[in-house]
């Protein structure tokens, strides 16, 4: 029995687990992902991208990106996540940025090809039709800003010091969108503020300061607080969650009155769900409702 056992788990590690959608998320396990998708237990709609290179924290290397590329693609099309939170497998970091000492090694077509990749990972995170939540553990800095940049929402962990774009201290500027997404968080006065001045900022400062949403309490993580901020997500319809962000997010490039009419457009589309049924069935009765993203 034991040798047949064997040989079966031979003949299984020979199978691609691209081949095995649910065992592909669930197998991603910290011992073989950089960067996985992993539901959360007791939270069902709630899924985490986890970043694990804890030696290098979090630096993305080469392999870093391929994977976070693959793992985006994969939730954007998953419609059971209803909220997607971006963390740290390890409690005390999130994303140094790209890996410098891999850069070190690469010739300039591969420096030129990575950067095209993570502007292309950093927008198809922007793009997911699902809210996103950054849930900073750790320092973050250039590149690993930049990430956070790109989620719908950022919570920061309480003890966290190190949030900036640091590059013009380095004799550079922010590469991966850095300039572009900052401005359209925090307006271009504070943006310029932040590029210019090279600086790092606390956790507590960056929620002053408009870089972040939210901020743990004394204790906690980041990942704690963002978990109770997409469960309050997570409790509402996802077609709507959805319309809502597309609408939102499109209202920066579109001229007040265009911008009313997506909206309009938008709201419309919603209205003959069942979603939006059992919403006003609910509030007949004085029940919570139960969406079902249908």
């Amino acid at each position: 029995m034991a040798s047949i056992f064997r040989v079966n788990v031979l003949r299984l590690q020979r199978i691609p687990v691209q081949n095995f959608p649910y065992c592909r998320r669930h197998l991603s396990t910290p011992a073989l992902k950089d960067a996985f998708l992993e539901p959360v237990a007791e939270h069902p709609g709630i899924v985490s991208l986890a970043l694990n290179r804890p030696q290098a924290k979090n630096a993305i290397s080469i392999t870093l990106l391929k994977q976070l590329r693959e793992c985006l693609e994969e939730a954007h099309f998953d419609k059971s996540i209803r909220v997607l939170i971006l963390r740290s497998t390890t409690i005390g970091s999130f994303c140094a940025g790209a890996d410098l000492a891999e850069r070190r090694t690469m010739t300039q077509h591969q420096v030129t090809k990575f950067l095209t990749d993570l502007r292309d990972a950093l927008g198809k995170l922007e793009a997911l039709p699902m809210p996103t939540i950054a849930a900073i553990d750790g320092p973050a800095l250039g590149g690993g800003l930049e990430l956070s940049l790109a989620c719908d929402l950022r919570v920061a962990g309480f003890d966290v010091t190190k949030l900036g774009l640091p590059e013009t201290a380095l004799g550079i500027i922010p590469g991966a969108g850095g300039t572009q997404r900052a401005t359209r968080v925090l307006g271009i006065s504070k943006a310029k503020d932040l590029i210019f001045t090279a600086r790092s900022l606390s956790a507590r400062e960056a929620l002053e300061f408009g870089l972040v949403n939210y901020v743990s309490d004394p204790g906690s993580t980041a990942f704690d607080r963002a978990l109770v901020l997409a469960q309050s997500i997570a409790k509402n319809a996802p077609l709507a969650l959805r319309a809502a962000k597309h609408s939102v997010s499109r209202s920066g490039d579109l001229a007040l009155e265009t911008g009313l009419d997506f909206e309009r457009a938008s709201y419309e589309t919603l209205l003959p769900t069942k979603d939006r049924l059992e919403a006003l069935a609910a509030f007949k009765e004085k029940r919570r409702p139960i969406f079902l993203g249908e």
